[in-house]
């Protein structure tokens, strides 16, 4: 007996089909919450020991050793700072990448938006970035910064940014490894080389002023530099950067809409 996997007459993505799969994205949220945290030792605690312990790490090699500056901000609350949204990015991206092969039995059976499987998969690692969140405020307490009310007020937006370029860029990467699985092996490389043109090490304002507006075209450097200068005030927030790497996001999500439609019906057949 043959298995014909139909969409909707209307194949076309849009938004009141994703809304009425509102709790299937709900359900598959809370699946890949749960299959993460299964049977390890500490649970959710890993969320705080990785980007603490790697704070340490950063602290140690290049605040003490390498001699790279945070003004007038503890060293260990700028890197954290960083960490926070660049562990929450790459996680997204590496998770969203993969989730379309790696839900392959599902796909083959039933027809829905396969896009609410790497957008799933983009908003799990928010449960890591909550808890993270919570060590930034006892760094804080700590070192006895005071955080401004600009920087919390802007902290949604950013975060949902953040999520919109994680999200597109992981749709894309998951497409794309439908096709050619070599990218689970070229994805590491990647995510490692965008943290070096991201400024979770080192402040923005060491590099060239033009170099500067050329690094914020990845999403990244226009959130972790604007929370930074509106959390801490430690420089005027950079509004034109800021707005290079929304358009850069949009753009983004852009591609990965259009990709998503060219290649939705036939997922399916070719995963």
């Amino acid at each position: 007996m043959e298995l014909v996997i139909k969409p909707t007459k209307n194949h076309s993505l849009n938004l009141h089909e994703l809304w009425q799969y509102r709790e299937l994205l709900y359900f598959l949220v809370w699946r890949d919450i749960k299959v993460r945290y299964k049977q390890t030792l500490i649970g959710i605690f890993w969320a705080i020991l990785q980007p603490l312990l790697t704070m340490v790490i950063f602290t140690i090699v290049f605040n003490r050793i390498g001699g790279i500056s945070s003004g007038k901000l503890p060293y260990a609350v700028f890197s954290f700072t960083g960490l926070l949204f660049w562990n929450y990015f790459s996680t997204s991206i590496n998770d969203a990448s993969l989730s379309l092969v790696g839900n392959q039995s599902i796909i083959t059976k039933v027809f829905f938006p396969r896009i609410l499987i790497p957008i799933a998969s983009s908003i799990t690692p928010l449960i890591d970035f909550l808890f993270s969140f919570l060590i930034l405020f006892i760094l804080m307490l700590f070192y006895h910064t005071t955080p401004q009310l600009l920087g919390l007020l802007l902290l949604l937006p950013l975060l949902i940014l953040t999520t919109v370029a994680a999200a597109s860029l992981g749709i894309i990467l998951s497409i794309i490894n439908v096709k050619y699985r070599d990218v689970r092996y070229a994805l590491p490389f990647f995510i490692q080389l965008m943290l070096f043109v991201t400024p979770v090490i080192y402040p923005l304002q060491k590099i060239p002023h033009n170099l500067q507006l050329v690094l914020f075209i990845n999403p990244l450097t226009g959130v972790i530099d604007t929370i930074r200068s509106a959390l801490f005030a430690t420089n005027p927030i950079n509004w034109t950067g800021l707005a290079i790497s929304i358009a850069s996001s949009l753009v983004m999500a852009a591609v990965a809409l259009q990709l998503y439609k060219t290649y939705e019906q036939q997922l399916a057949d070719i995963i």
